[in-house]
C-alpha cells in the first residue's frame, strides 16, 4: 500500500510539472519577447477549417495588419477591424456591418494577443520539435485552466532556429479545427491608428447593425 501510494505522488507530480512544462515555457517566452519587440507588422495567412466528423474542409488566405492592441484582419469573405475598444465586421456580401464593444476578457483568440496568451490561464507542454512547412519548429500546446473554455487546446508551432511563429491551429469543443498559418510577415510597417477603425462614409449603402 506504501509503494502504490508513493507511485501515486510521482504520477501526480509528474502530471504537474507536464502541466507547466518548463522547456514549453522557455520556448513561448523566447517567440513573446521577439514579438513584444517589434512595434507594428504585416503578415499574409491561409486560414484553414477542418471537421473530419462532417467531412468538412475549407481554406481561406487572409492578411492582418497589428499594432498594440489594434488589428486589422481582411479574410475572403468578411474584414474585422478592432481598435482596442470597439469591432467592427464588414460582410461585404450582405452589404452589412455589425458593431460591438471588444471584450478583451472574451475566450475568443485575439490576435493581437496570440503572442502572450499563455501568461494566464493556460497550462502548456512542449511536445517535440516537427518540421512544418520546411521549417523545423518546436510544437507546444496550450491548455486552457477554464473547463468551459470555447476552445479545449491550442497547438502552437514555433520555429526553432528564430522563434518565430509558424502557425497555430485552435481545437474547439465540436470537433472544428481552425489552423492559420503564417506565409508572409512584414514587421515595422508604417500604419496610422485611423486604419484600425471603419469609416461607414468610404461604403455606400452599408448597413449599420450597432450591437452595442
Amino acid at each position: 500500500m506504501k509503494k502504490l501510494f508513493i507511485v501515486a505522488l510521482l504520477l501526480v507530480a509528474a502530471s504537474a510539472q507536464a502541466q507547466y512544462d518548463p522547456k514549453a515555457l522557455e520556448i513561448l517566452e523566447a517567440m513573446s519577447k521577439k514579438y513584444k519587440a517589434i512595434a507594428t507588422f504585416e503578415a499574409n495567412l491561409t486560414s484553414g477549417l477542418t471537421n473530419d466528423s462532417e467531412g468538412v474542409k475549407e481554406e481561406f488566405k487572409g492578411k492582418i495588419t497589428v499594432k498594440g492592441d489594434k488589428f486589422r484582419l481582411l479574410l475572403d469573405d468578411q474584414e474585422v477591424i478592432n481598435n482596442g475598444t470597439t469591432v467592427w465586421t464588414y460582410l461585404p456580401a450582405a452589404k452589412e456591418v455589425n458593431i460591438d464593444n471588444f471584450d478583451p476578457n472574451s475566450d475568443e483568440v485575439n490576435p493581437t494577443k496570440i503572442f502572450d496568451m499563455y501568461k494566464k490561464g493556460f497550462k502548456y507542454l512542449y511536445l517535440a520539435d516537427k518540421t512544418e512547412g520546411g521549417v523545423l519548429c518546436e510544437e507546444v500546446d496550450l491548455v486552457p485552466e477554464k473547463k468551459d473554455a470555447q476552445y479545449f487546446k491550442i497547438k502552437m508551432m514555433i520555429s526553432k532556429k528564430d522563434k518565430s511563429i509558424q502557425s497555430w491551429t485552435m481545437f474547439d469543443r465540436s470537433g472544428n479545427r481552425y489552423k492559420y498559418t503564417i506565409t508572409k510577415f512584414v514587421p515595422n510597417v508604417k500604419v496610422d491608428d485611423a486604419f484600425f477603425t471603419f469609416d461607414v462614409k468610404k461604403y455606400p449603402g452599408v448597413e449599420v447593425i450597432d450591437l452595442r
